[in-house]
């Protein structure tokens, strides 16, 4: 499993599975990972060649600064669950290079933005979706892989 922290570098390791048309599968996660996190990976695995695992905390999807400070980050134990899982890559970027300008775009999502858990915490599904569309971005999957509780985001 190698762990990647810059998104030139992604491309540069995904760019032999492109040129052979495997099939490479996104599971996005803001760590802290549990059983559900591995069942997410081991679905991937069977539905594609190469299964790249996020471990980002977004900034900007925190509506409480003491929230985003208080959100656990248990690399060693992150990564540990993944290589035993049998993940292919860890995409594990800085904040800077995911956010290295400030951003000044948001995507229209409708009333669903305002619904459920974004009518109590406001600009949060802004956040969600700018760093979700980052990571496809980077990441260019043909498959992504969200866990139940991401309801909304999957909508």
């Amino acid at each position: 499993m190698e762990v990647i922290n810059h998104i030139a570098a992604l491309k540069v390791s995904l760019r032999s599975a492109r040129l052979a048309q495997q099939k490479i599968a996104l599971v996005p996660t803001m760590g802290a990972l549990h059983s559900g996190h591995v069942s997410l990976v081991k679905k991937a695995q069977e539905l594609a060649d190469i299964v790249v695992c996020s471990i980002f905390v977004n900034p900007t999807q925190f509506t409480d600064p003491k929230d985003l400070e208080k959100y656990p980050r248990p690399l060693e134990h992150d990564i540990r669950m993944l290589e035993h899982a049998g993940c292919d890559f860890v995409f594990m970027p800085s904040v800077t290079e995911m956010y290295p300008e400030p951003e000044n775009w948001h995507i229209d999502l409708g009333p669903a933005e305002f619904l459920l858990e974004g009518e109590f915490r406001k600009g949060h599904y802004q956040g969600v979706t700018q760093i979700v569309k980052k990571l496809f971005d980077a990441v260019n999957p043909d498959l992504a892989f969200f866990g139940q509780k991401d309801y909304q985001q999957v909508l």
